[in-house]
């Protein structure tokens, strides 16, 4: 291990625990800090704290806002009777650089997990079961990702969703099996938006 001062290991430490940082990057990372003006460092922190302090979560749809709702919702050019229901506002991200939807989103913030002891009651089931039910929705779209967790997730999504005679579809071809929504690149999430199979 190299002779690192206690402060500098201890940011190292702090770094590597960001996901995808690891310990080389988070050494990278601290040499670039160290090299970099203090009036750079302020900034970064005060860029981190702002985020921190300002940003929630949509009273609606549960992606990321600075407002009590998000762009997305507030934007009248969306179709509000299309919901596309994804795990993450990574998810959202990804699908919007796709530039091939134009409804709107329910974030889960989360999957089925029974091993990490996550229930369907630890997601934003309720909150989007009640969106469906007092709204005129015509389609949902469940584009949870293609591993185990977003498998059982669907499948529970679609139990609930059926009774309620809403057009029910699943994101198709395109995304390999046990991949991850955020990582994949915009064409492959246009075709498999687009090749969609109904449930």
């Amino acid at each position: 291990m190299a002779n690192y001062t206690e402060s500098i290991e201890k940011l190292i430490e702090s770094l590597v625990k960001l996901p995808g940082i690891g310990r080389r990057s988070a050494e990278r990372i601290v040499s670039y800090i160290l090299g970099a003006s203090r009036d750079e460092v302020r900034r970064l922190l005060e860029c981190i704290n702002r985020v921190k302090i300002n940003v929630r979560f949509c009273r609606i749809c549960y992606n990321l806002s600075e407002q009590e709702l998000c762009r997305i919702c507030t934007d009248q050019r969306r179709q509000k009777d299309v919901i596309c229901i994804v795990e993450r506002p990574t998810d959202v991200t990804a699908i919007e650089k796709s530039g091939s939807f134009s409804g709107v989103y329910h974030v889960l913030l989360g999957s089925i997990s029974p091993l990490d002891g996550r229930g369907p009651q630890d997601l934003k089931i309720d909150a989007l079961l009640d969106r469906l039910k007092h709204n005129s929705i015509k389609e949902v779209i469940i584009a949870t990702d293609t591993d185990t967790e977003g498998e059982t997730t669907a499948l529970y999504l679609a139990q609930l969703i059926k009774p309620l005679k809403i057009k029910l579809s699943r994101i198709g071809f395109g995304l390999p099996v046990g991949s991850n929504l955020e990582y994949a690149d915009s064409s492959t999430l246009s075709k498999s938006l687009e090749s969609r199979r109904l449930i």
